[in-house]
């Protein structure tokens, strides 16, 4: 086990926050986005949240590299890593902590070559059948859309719990569940055994909600460890 995934081994649950700065900054300017990106970045990692999944897949690679890049220096030292959705050159141009695959991208093996020995590859499913074929050297599974979300255009209907709950009785990968998770579904998410939840509007939601962002990703990450504690032991 590398040095990076045996500190996400510690995070119960691991938490992913995953970006989307024009949901969270609707109607600026790019660079006004890509400023405020950057400090709800920073309100992550002082929130204790393990990951920030950088997700802007119209940015050139440019400008990509330059805002990943700033997210990691807003980041350092923290414990939070933050990795790049499905580029693994600008992950490691930036100096990202790894890459995000999407479930039809470049093999893993492929892309733990390319980065250095503690990088952090993880992929997205959402085929439960395909998950037996995927490699035990990913450091974790985001499966999904587990519940209807407004992040996401459903071809087919949302997966559901106990697709959720097969797709973890399959793999020794810790899984996070994706896709309208939300405070009052969390209990459920976690009676399933899975590690831990990815998302964007629940952290956004939640920031707003709160005096200032930092405030208010620090209370939700607060009450879903409790959540998480209170269901009992977990796979």
């Amino acid at each position: 086990m590398n040095s990076k995934s045996a500190t996400l081994s510690t995070c119960r649950p691991l938490i992913c926050l995953v970006t989307d700065r024009q949901r969270l900054s609707p109607g600026i300017a790019l660079d006004g986005q890509i400023n405020n990106l950057v400090t709800f970045a920073a309100s992550a990692a002082e929130a204790g949240i393990g990951v920030v999944q950088v997700r802007e897949r119209d940015l050139s690679g440019r400008i990509l590299m330059s805002l990943v890049s700033r997210c990691v220096e807003a980041t350092a030292g923290s414990g939070t890593h933050v990795v790049v959705n499905d580029r693994a050159d600008v992950a490691l141009a930036s100096g990202a902590a790894g890459v995000h695959l999407r479930e039809d991208s470049v093999e893993e093996e492929r892309v733990r070559t390319l980065g250095p020995p503690a990088w952090l590859v993880s992929r997205a499913v959402h085929d439960p059948s395909k998950v037996l074929s995927m490699s035990s050297t990913l450091d974790y599974l985001v499966f999904g859309s587990v519940f209807s979300s407004p992040s996401k255009t459903m071809p087919c209907a949302p997966a559901g719990l106990g697709a959720l709950g097969r797709v973890i009785s399959q793999t020794g990968i810790p899984v996070l569940a994706i896709g309208g998770v939300c405070e009052g579904r969390l209990k459920e998410v976690w009676r399933t055994g899975a590690a831990g939840f990815a998302g964007i509007g629940l952290f956004i939601e939640s920031a707003r909600l709160s005096s200032n962002w930092t405030a208010g990703l620090t209370e939700l990450v607060q009450r879903a460890r409790q959540s998480f504690d209170s269901v009992g032991p977990h796979v």
